[in-house]
């Protein structure tokens, strides 16, 4: 930007000119209302001031005039987009190439906790905008800069090869072009991920919550066809992002939304089905695949699934032990084996998981994250009652779901063929790192849980939780809790350590918004499943060295703490505290993660692509 010179003063309302030429003012206040464009990496963030946010500064990577990105086929590029003016200005930026590109403006996020602004909501806008600084409805005082997200996908089909996409910015007459170079390479990313990061969320009431003006809108929301549509759309935001999505449909004492089981009638030997309708509308699309008809992915069966199974569903827990909870349990699953079996469901895994603690008051017995070991037999008694349910010749998937702490070294031998689907702290397997390959010899299933980094810490901390299941050797990652972002998101964040999506009703759209650190997630999970795809040429060993000595200066042996005393003493002994201090993580997993840590990893992965070529 070009400042007004000292011979240009305001008075008041009037502009005094001394001493200069009419031509040179006007030439200098086009050039003051213009407005400057630059590009940032993908990983690192502006806030609303042009300047570099303070979680991803020490990555030393500063606004730049072009910018020169390497990708494999079947994946997406991306940076970030600069538009700033020192005064109130409009302005057009329009994106243009040989490259499909979307465009998205990021919203700035005020954290009272720090006094800062971060910015995260992705708000989809055409390739050519026209807008302006401020931001009317972001509502920064002072604001200079807004911040666009650019994806560029490239298909398998593209050839390899040298590209430019130019972002042009007009603005008080003035146009300016930034270059951004891109080099295809001959690899393709791989369809399926080694590891599963999977959404967690629960129940469907915050919709109605979250979607105001659309529940408003609809007359009976709640259950009509606007209210599916929703739903899948939030399994579609996180199926294009290389996720999955997990909706649990009861809560603690049992009680199962309607549009989440198949509606029951009779008790005893009577019990059976007897209504398919909200259940097959809920979730015929999501089994079949054609909720994701028209995605980049295509039309895929989502792979996991809750089963409303509980304790209250779809038996009387008042029958518990006695001849008649038998048989309501077995009428009921015998009948959902043979519906999926009719609609040809058999590529989803259903998930018999109990979610309940004794101390919620509704059971006398933990079903998740158990503690009492005189609580396993519940489990015991419920994989004997789902044989006496389901064929042996079923091709539909069950599987059997724990998500377990406390307990868990002693439940891997203990539960042993009767648990095949494990779920476990992402920092207490750590001490039991010895365990995952051997679960996994005998057919198991093993996934690691967690919470979402906040926006205001480094960029890169999106990235950890899906390295360390792959160097564990584990199958996936929960995000337990993923679209909550809290009453307030815009203007008051509470930090969006509960979210990865954000309701969009507030810009016009009836569907979540993806996050940046959602696309930042996206596009390491595309460079683990290209890495992973070279295990056989390089071996797995030499990969993992590798990735975590650029990650954060590690040995894979630092990804599994060593035991703690704590760990051979009795978990009835432990509390939060004691845990706590146990699982306490040295720097360079915690504040000395840098933002640049998985761009490093990006150029390793990059570097064998260049090497062993398809």
């Amino acid at each position: 930007m070009v400042a007004l010179p000292p011979a240009l003063r305001f008075r008041g309302r009037r502009l005094i000119f001394r001493r200069f030429p009419l031509v040179c003012v006007l030439f200098l206040l086009g050039q003051a209302l213009a407005a400057d464009l630059a590009v940032l990496p993908a990983h690192i963030r502006s806030d609303p001031f042009g300047q570099v946010v303070d979680a991803d500064r020490a990555a030393k990577v500063q606004p730049a005039a072009s910018i020169e990105l390497t990708s494999a086929r079947e994946a997406y590029a991306s940076c970030r987009l600069l538009v700033s003016s020192a005064q109130p200005a409009t302005y057009s930026l329009s994106v243009s190439g040989p490259l499909e590109a979307s465009l998205y403006r990021e919203w700035f996020h005020y954290l009272p906790r720090s006094k800062r602004y971060y910015p995260d909501a992705l708000v989809p806008t055409p390739v050519s905008v026209r807008a302006a600084l401020p931001a009317p409805d972001n509502r920064v005082e002072g604001q200079t800069t807004q911040s666009y997200w650019l994806d560029l996908r490239i298909p398998a089909s593209v050839r390899p090869g040298a590209y430019t996409v130019d972002a042009v910015l007009e603005a008080g007459g003035v146009k300016t072009s930034l270059p951004i170079r891109i080099q295809v390479l001959d690899a393709v990313v791989p369809a399926e991920d080694p590891i599963v990061i999977d959404h967690n969320s629960y129940g469907s009431s915050w919709l109605l919550t979250q979607y105001p003006e659309l529940a408003a809108r609809v007359k009976d929301f709640y259950l009509s066809d606007a209210f599916f549509d929703l739903i899948h759309a939030y399994h579609r935001i996180f199926y294009e992002h290389r996720g999955i999505y997990h909706q649990l449909g009861y809560g603690h004492g049992g009680k199962t939304g309607p549009e989440f089981a198949p509606r029951l009638e009779g008790t005893g030997k009577n019990k059976h089905v007897a209504d398919w309708t909200l259940y097959d509308k809920h979730y015929g699309p999501l089994f079949d695949g054609s909720a994701f008809a028209g995605t980049h992915r295509g039309a895929k069966p989502i792979p996991f699934v809750y089963l409303p199974v509980n304790p209250e569903w779809p038996a009387s827990f008042l029958w518990w032990g006695q001849p008649g909870y038998e048989r309501e349990f077995v009428n009921v699953m015998g009948e959902m084996e043979a519906h999926f079996r009719e609609k040809g469901w058999v590529q989803t895994n259903f998930e018999l998981f109990f979610n309940h603690k004794k101390r919620y008051k509704a059971f006398d017995w933990d079903g998740d994250e158990t503690r009492f070991l005189h609580d396993l037999p519940y489990f015991a008694e419920y994989q004997r009652l789902m044989k006496l349910a389901i064929p042996k010749d079923s091709p539909v998937k069950w599987v059997f779901r724990t998500d377990a702490s406390w307990q868990m070294e002693r439940q891997f031998a203990l539960q042993a063929g009767v648990i095949n689907m494990w779920v476990v702290g992402g920092g207490m397997i750590a001490w039991y790192a010895e365990n995952v390959p051997v679960l996994k010899s005998r057919g198991d299933i093993v996934w690691t849980y967690g919470g979402t980094p906040r926006i205001d810490e480094p960029s890169s901390h999106i990235t950890k939780d899906l390295l360390g299941p792959w160097m564990l050797g584990a199958d996936g990652f929960v995000r337990w809790q993923t679209v909550s972002p809290g009453p307030d998101p815009w203007f008051k964040s509470a930090g969006g350590g509960e979210t990865l999506v954000y309701p969009g009703g507030r810009f016009g759209f009836d569907a979540p918004l993806a996050s940046a650190r959602l696309k930042l997630q996206r596009n390491a999970l595309q460079d683990l499943a290209l890495l992973n795809s070279y295990r056989d040429a390089v071996t797995l060993p030499v990969l993992r060295a590798e990735v975590a000595k650029r990650y954060n200066g590690t040995s894979p042996s630092d990804w599994r703490q060593p035991r703690p005393a704590l760990a051979d003493t009795d978990p009835l002994t432990w509390d939060n505290a004691s845990i706590g201090d146990a699982l306490r993580e040295g720097p360079r997993f915690a504040t000395g993660l840098d933002a640049a840590a998985w761009d490093r990893v990006s150029a390793y992965v990059q570097t064998l692509a260049k090497e062993h070529r398809p």
